[in-house]
């Protein structure tokens, strides 16, 4: 008699490519297995978690879409060697890594859509004149602290986000100005206005307007001055127009 014993599949047979699976009426089914190449490749395209920069995008546009938790920001610091030192720049064609950057929950994102205002907008329509760090004896820092637009006397400045005044009326060189803070605790200045249309402690909302441009204060003639700044005091400026575009304004 041959010796009992269990018999060993050869190698080459351990892996099939389909499996055999009994039906409720006990009919086998083929049904096809996802092999080794497969199964890495989709791995590897989850794993990856990237995103391609498209015409019109921005960091801001992009964290939103793919609900990246930590928001732009996050998702800057996740990517700075891509994108560079200036983070409202980015190239159609650049290839951004969502890694680190988990999407939120669907409560999450629900609760902020119910709570948060319109997008950011442009503070004035008008054409960018003097630029944001442009040097000169003129200024008590050595530089220009904001963006100018060149607009005549009487043109509607609006708010370019939601948030609260914190100051307005006159302000020495900057003339009649207002300063609002933002929910992401930057401040937006508009200096050399005609007019005040707000007041401190009053909330606004994006596009609101809140006064009138003019040429009040230390200029040569009508424009708006326009700064962002991590304080409400002088000497905490960064650049207006990158932070802008980080919101999703086309300037």
């Amino acid at each position: 008699m041959p010796a009992k014993g269990k018999h060993r599949r050869p190698k080459s047979q351990r892996v099939t490519r389909a499996a055999a699976v009994a039906s409720a009426g006990g009919a086998a089914l083929a049904l096809p297995l996802i092999g080794a190449t497969g199964a890495h490749a989709a791995t590897a395209d989850t794993a990856a978690k990237t995103y391609t920069v498209k015409a019109g995008d921005t960091l801001s546009k992009i964290a939103k879409a793919q609900d990246v938790d930590g928001g732009w920001k996050k998702l800057y610091q996740a990517n700075k060697d891509v994108v560079g030192s200036d983070s409202g720049l980015i190239k159609p064609g650049m290839k951004l890594t969502l890694d680190g950057a988990a999407a939120k929950s669907a409560t999450t994102t629900a609760t902020q859509a119910s709570t948060t205002t319109a997008d950011y907008v442009k503070p004035v329509d008008g054409t960018s004149g003097t630029p944001y760090h442009q040097s000169g004896s003129m200024w008590s820092s050595g530089y220009h602290t904001g963006t100018d637009f060149v607009v005549p006397t009487g043109t509607s400045i609006k708010a370019v986000g939601a948030g609260t005044v914190v100051s307005a009326g006159l302000d020495g060189a900057y003339g009649n100005e207002v300063v609002i803070q933002h929910a992401d605790g930057r401040y937006s200045q508009y200096a050399h206005m005609s007019s005040v249309g707000v007041s401190s402690g009053q909330t606004v909302t994006a596009g609101q307007q809140i006064g009138l441009s003019g040429a009040t204060g230390n200029v040569t003639g009508p424009h708006l001055h326009f700064e962002i700044r991590t304080s409400p005091s002088y000497g905490s400026d960064i650049d207006p127009l990158a932070y802008l575009r980080e919101h999703g304004v086309n300037v």
